[in-house]
């Protein structure tokens, strides 16, 4: 049975295409992390908007919500709809040629939100598999493109290839969906400038790119990485029992729980400022600012990897509750302390850094 399910009030996931809400303006793409560069192809198949927010045209594009049954909506019949639908890969190609589980900027629901606020309705999880690897670059097109999607407009990056072998590129695309009347926009690459070398202030402009935020992340430059993806980087996860050492030295912390497939950033203790989620994952409130350590606790002989955080002028209880953490500062690499004395003295000194960074 194909996975159709509804994710938030506006994005129809699926993974079979022949079940996807037709037609459609399609971006293509892996779109792990949701970044700017991301951000850029999905731009051109979203629908038009005032600056006050309203739809412009209503009598080309027209949200609707799929019902909670699964069942479409039949717009009358002097309305036409196209749904803005990002297409992208389940599992990530690389892990099925490698064979290898791979952590992710923006597991399922994570994206799924992501790609709701930008304005998204559907998200359609292409599997992955030797049938779709085997596909002609024009197979590609009429079978999946044309024939399940119905696609009217598509976008692209303009590194995208596909087909067997990899062997289309996104040139190629604009001529075959040519031959179907459906014109391809050609996103450029977003780039960001690198500095080269401090003392002289060289700069090169570099492709933003999945990776190049992984290993931003792995080097725990995350301020770096946040103006990368355009926003904070963030841990969301359900708040489980730990074993409430930092109740003991006056800093209680909620233990996260995160998805397997999450991408976790260098270990260490991070400022951050921390919200409550709903189910479809929209933060509550103002948030609250926090530290947050990303490790195995050496001083306590921990030897799982944990997430937890401290909330600032918290009380209460947040067991089962949902948090969304954002990462905004990098304050120090995971360290082993000769005693529970020093830990704590520490964590002043980490609380104390992150309030002068917030100002709070």
């Amino acid at each position: 049975m194909p996975n159709l399910s509804q994710n938030g009030c506006s994005v129809w996931v699926t993974s079979s295409p022949e079940l996807a809400l037709t037609p459609t303006a399609v971006a293509l793409g892996k779109f792990d992390g949701v970044h700017r560069g991301h951000q850029r192809v999905i731009q051109p198949i979203l629908p038009p908007f005032r600056k006050d927010g309203e739809i412009e045209r209503w009598e080309d594009w027209e949200l609707k919500v799929p019902t909670p049954l699964g069942e479409k909506v039949t717009p009358p019949p002097h309305k036409a709809s196209i749904y803005s639908t990002v297409v992208t890969f389940d599992p990530h190609p690389q892990e099925f040629f490698t064979g290898k589980p791979r952590s992710l900027l923006t597991p399922l629901d994570e994206k799924v939100h992501q790609l709701r606020s930008l304005g998204v309705q559907q998200l359609v999880l292409l599997p992955f598999d030797r049938e779709l690897c085997a596909l002609t670059p024009e197979e590609f097109v009429e079978k999946i493109l044309v024939q399940q999607l119905q696609a009217v407009k598509i976008s692209v990056g303009q590194d995208f290839r596909f087909g067997s072998k990899r062997s289309g590129t996104a040139h190629d695309l604009q001529i075959i969906a040519a031959k179907y009347n459906i014109p391809v926009t050609i996103a450029s690459l977003e780039t960001c400038a690198e500095s080269q070398e401090n003392k002289t202030q060289v700069y090169q402009q570099t492709r933003i790119s999945s990776s190049l935020i992984r290993e931003i992340l792995a080097s725990g430059d995350i301020e770096r990485a946040n103006q990368l993806l355009g926003r904070p980087y963030t841990l969301i996860g359900t708040v489980i029992q730990g074993q409430q050492v930092g109740r003991t030295i006056g800093f209680p912390t909620a233990n996260l729980e995160l998805p397997k497939d999450k991408f976790l950033p260098h270990h260490g203790v991070y400022a951050v400022r921390v919200f409550t989620v709903n189910e479809i994952l929209d933060v509550t409130g103002n948030g609250y600012f926090g530290v947050m350590n990303i490790g195995n606790r050496p001083t306590v002989n921990g030897i799982h990897l944990s997430v937890e955080v401290h909330i600032f002028d918290w009380s209460g209880d947040l067991y089962g509750k949902k948090l969304a953490v954002h990462l905004e500062k990098f304050l120090r690499p995971e360290q082993k302390f000769p005693h529970l004395e020093a830990l704590k003295t520490q964590i002043q000194l980490d609380c104390s850094a992150a309030r002068a960074f917030f100002k709070c």
